[in-house]
């Protein structure tokens, strides 16, 4: 049975044919194809003002982005094999990077999945779903990874706020087995204990692992200050590879006391210390106290969560930067990155440059960043390019 058609107005098929996945609502031919007539999470396929097919999307007529192409051809069965194929294809992606089964095996867009994350840990696996569409397929997901990966464990972590936008609960869920009394996954040579129904978004950050490695690269003799630390993916290689101490801040508790236990795990609690506090109020206090760092590594969560929060958010990012730079010891190295997809390179490039201006200081990046390769960037879709890292080398004014 075919399905029903979406129709877009005249140019607005254009982005599609360049690559993207995305309908946007005031795309829509209404008189066409009314978005009333369709129900949300209904398989449709959408064609150009002339009837060409252009895929076959899931609709949700209720959201600003209402259609997300899964397919180019005009009638895909979404069931239990169209997953099973999409999801080996990651997966032997993936067994080509890493030697171990820990990585992020769908990153939504890049990986042909709209509307869905899966992060790997060994046997277990993290999965979230952000859209309609892919919520009322979620059975047929939860089949193919059992068939192709069986699993110990499947969480379907729905804490994400954009789940509240397509209408859907927030609640996670135990998907398949049980989990393990205690997880702990390695990533560059350190071992890590995870808290998955607990901890942020999957319960882990695979994103960047390159950087932290860079990062922990520079780290040999140097008092290391590492804000927003999480559960320490950044600040414990950097202790194992020799910094003379690592201060990790955090306004999570329970991350804090995390990255007490991966210390200890990894036997480098007598070189480091983890502070629950506001990283605003840390560097503040920090500077009253002329106490200083050789290496600042600032990752702070998305401070931009949407193009609306755009000013209030760059002032946030613009802020911490110039907090840090004020803490960060003579010709030391300040690591500066963003995950808010709506703050471009240019953006914390130039915020970079006013801040070390601001104060005096002769900033030059020696490197930079972005996303580890499982989560790949789709060039028709600048959306999935969201992670950006500089790498800074800071000395007294010239």
């Amino acid at each position: 049975m075919a399905h029903p058609i979406l129709y877009l107005k005249k140019h607005e098929d254009l982005r599609l044919r360049k690559g993207h996945l995305w309908v946007f609502s005031n795309e829509i031919d209404n008189l066409r194809s009314p978005l009333a007539q369709f129900l949300p999470g209904d398989l449709v396929q959408v064609q150009s003002v002339d009837g060409k097919v252009l895929g076959t999307a899931y609709i949700n007529p209720q959201t600003l982005v209402c259609a997300r192409l899964l397919s180019r051809k005009g009638n895909l069965k979404c069931g239990a094999n169209f997953f099973k194929e999409r999801l080996a294809t990651a997966c032997n992606f993936r067994e080509k990077l890493f030697d171990q089964p820990y990585y992020r095996l769908v990153s939504g867009e890049g990986d042909g999945l709209p509307g869905l994350v899966i992060d790997r840990f060994g046997a277990i696996f993290s999965v979230q779903i952000t859209t309609l569409g892919m919520e009322l397929r979620k059975q047929s997901l939860l089949d193919a990874l059992i068939e192709l990966f069986a699993p110990a464990a499947i969480v379907l972590k729905n804490d994400n706020p954009q789940r509240e936008l397509e209408g859907l609960g927030l609640e996670p869920e135990m998907a398949y087995g049980k989990l393990p009394g205690q997880l702990v996954i390695e990533e560059n040579h350190t071992r890590f204990k995870l808290d998955i129904l607990a901890g942020q978004k999957t319960g882990w950050f695979y994103d960047h692992r390159n950087s932290r490695a860079f990062a922990a690269s520079l780290a040999k003799n140097q008092r290391v200050l590492d804000l927003f630390c999480y559960t320490g993916a950044w600040s414990l290689p950097a202790a194992l590879a020799g910094a003379e101490n690592v201060t990790g801040v955090d306004a999570s508790e329970n991350a804090i006391n995390l990255a007490r236990e991966n210390a200890e795990l990894n036997n480098i609690d007598h070189k480091t210390r983890f502070i629950h506090s506001d990283v605003f109020d840390f560097l503040k206090q920090t500077r009253l106290n002329n106490e200083e760092f050789d290496l600042i590594i600032l990752d702070p969560p998305a401070l931009i969560k949407r193009k609306k929060d755009f000013k209030q958010g760059y002032e946030a990012y613009r802020r911490l930067n110039h907090l840090a730079l004020q803490v960060l010891a003579k010709n030391g190295i300040l690591v500066s990155a963003s995950c808010s997809s709506h703050l471009s390179r240019d953006n914390l490039h130039e915020l970079l440059r006013s801040s070390a201006r601001h104060i005096d200081r002769h900033l030059t990046f020696f490197a930079s960043g972005g996303q580890g390769p499982d989560h790949p960037i789709d060039p028709a879709i600048p959306e999935t390019d969201y992670l950006k890292t500089y790498f800074c080398r800071v000395s007294p004014s010239l």
